[in-house]
């Protein structure tokens, strides 16, 4: 517990009730809700529309949609499921989105909660290497990376989420350089609270709303970077990923287009679902803004 929790402007019991409500009253929000559940359900029942290689070969190849029980949405080019690689690419997607995000908000708290709680030479030196990251094209900056440290899955997370931490820590350092003279912060200095302290305790939860909200926009730039990378031959051919599937897929587009089509249908959906919850969680967490 907070040793200055008394003085924190803290939410009353009914603040999550109070922003569920208005997250519902956004008809957008609620279906870009309903569509991460049906991805998040794919996700979940891969195994069971393909429980041991969603790679292996399953029928003859360039078999066209909804001719075949077997494969109801068709084969690629070497005979190999799509609906199985749609499912099992929803896990795919899935794990890089929401990795790639917890290391570039992490990267981007810690960076952003130094730069505004200390300033002086420290925010100064921050905000210079965070503005050398920002002159960088993201794409271009994540395609070295990949270059440099390999396309695996692993090393692709981990290059995305590089490439994605200077916003959030813009964020993150404008909420702490107005919170950090705040009452409760100078409270919890006369109370001999560490910087440590305050910064993860005190300020921290107070900075954190913006910061998830832009979470579900890294999400989603997350999975179209992979995806990009997948169509330009540097994702990782070990795993079953809708960015894959249209990277391989664009050498038919013209005689078999489903091969591309469904995927990045599959990419719309999924981006689309983390936009509209995003924009709903910015009228929820900040009700004023829309008034505005």
């Amino acid at each position: 517990m907070s040793l200055v929790e008394t003085h924190i402007e803290a939410a009353p019991p009914s603040g999550w009730s109070e922003m569920w409500r208005r997250y519902r009253r956004n008809r957008a929000a609620v279906l870009g809700l309903i569509l991460l559940v049906l991805v998040l359900l794919m996700a979940a029942t891969a195994g069971l529309v393909e429980p041991d290689d969603p790679l292996r070969r399953a029928g003859e190849p360039l078999t066209p949609p909804f001719t075949s029980l077997a494969t109801p949405l068709g084969t690629d080019q070497l005979g190999r499921d799509i609906l199985a690689g749609i499912f099992h690419g929803a896990r795919t997607s899935l794990l890089i989105g929401i990795t790639s995000t917890v290391i570039a908000i992490s990267i981007g708290i810690l960076v952003g909660a130094i730069s505004g709680y200390f300033g002086g030479w420290i925010d100064d030196v921050l905000m210079r290497i965070t503005e050398a990251f920002q002159t960088i094209p993201n794409f271009v900056l994540l395609l070295a990376l990949v270059a440099i440290m390999g396309s695996s899955l692993e090393n692709m997370i981990l290059a995305i989420g590089i490439v994605s931490w200077t916003a959030p820590a813009r964020l993150v350092r404008a909420e702490f350089l107005s919170l950090r003279g705040r009452e409760f912060v100078e409270a919890a200095r006369n109370l001999g609270v560490s910087d440590a302290g305050i910064i993860f305790r005190e300020i921290l939860p107070n900075a954190l709303p913006p910061v998830i909200v832009f979470a579900s926009v890294i999400m989603a730039i997350s999975i179209l970077l992979e995806s990009a990378l997948a169509f330009l031959g540097l994702g990782d051919p070990n795993y079953a990923s809708w960015g894959n599937m249209i990277g391989m897929g664009r050498s038919v587009l013209r005689t078999d287009w489903y091969c591309v089509a469904i995927p990045g249908i599959a990419i719309i959906i999924t981006v689309l679902a983390f936009s509209l919850i995003g924009e709903g969680l910015n009228e929820a967490v900040n009700p004023r803004q829309k008034k505005s």
